[in-house]
C-alpha cells in the first residue's frame, strides 16, 4: 500500500562552470516536472523512496549522491482521484531532494515521454509546477555555497 508522502527528485550534473538539470514530460500529461513519486509501506524511509523512484523513472543508480531539500510541499489526496488513506487524510507532504548523478545515462520509463538537459533559467520557464520551482530553486543556492 501507498505511504501517505510524496517524493520529488531533481537530477543535475556539473557542465563546465554551470549546473544542468534533467525536466521530464510526463506521458500522462502535458507537463514538465522533475522525477516524482509516493512512498510504498515497504520503503525504510523518504531516501529510500527517492533511490526507488529515481531507479524506476530514470534508471539512476542507487549509489548516487543525494542530497535531502528543505522545501517541503503539500499535495492535495484528490490527484489520486480517490482518498487512499482515509476521509480525514486530505493533504500529504512532499519532500524534495536533488541527485547529482555524474556521468550516468537516464533511461526514461513508461511514465515520461522525454527528457532534456536545461539550465536553471530554462527549467523555471518551463516547470509546471510551484513546488517543482521552489525545490530547484532551493537546490541550486545549495550548490552555489559548496
Amino acid at each position: 500500500m501507498r505511504a501517505p508522502y510524496q517524493v520529488l527528485i531533481i537530477p543535475y550534473k556539473r557542465e563546465n562552470d554551470s549546473y544542468k538539470f534533467a525536466i521530464f514530460k510526463r506521458a500522462d500529461m502535458d507537463c514538465y516536472q522533475w522525477i516524482a513519486g509516493g512512498g510504498e509501506d515497504f520503503d525504510l524511509d523518504i531516501l529510500t523512496t527517492a533511490k526507488r523512484e529515481c531507479f524506476e523513472e530514470a534508471g539512476l543508480s542507487d549509489n548516487s549522491d543525494y542530497m535531502q531539500l528543505d522545501t517541503t510541499s503539500p499535495i492535495p489526496v484528490h490527484i489520486f482521484n480517490d482518498y487512499p488513506w482515509g476521509p480525514d487524510v486530505l493533504v500529504i507532504p512532499e519532500y524534495s531532494f536533488g541527485v547529482h548523478i555524474g556521468d550516468q545515462d537516464i533511461q526514461l520509463s513508461h511514465e515520461h515521454k522525454s527528457f532534456e538537459w536545461v539550465s536553471y533559467d530554462q527549467a523555471m520557464e518551463r516547470l509546471t509546477y510551484d513546488s517543482n520551482k521552489t525545490a530547484l530553486w532551493e537546490l541550486v543556492v545549495r550548490l552555489n555555497r559548496e
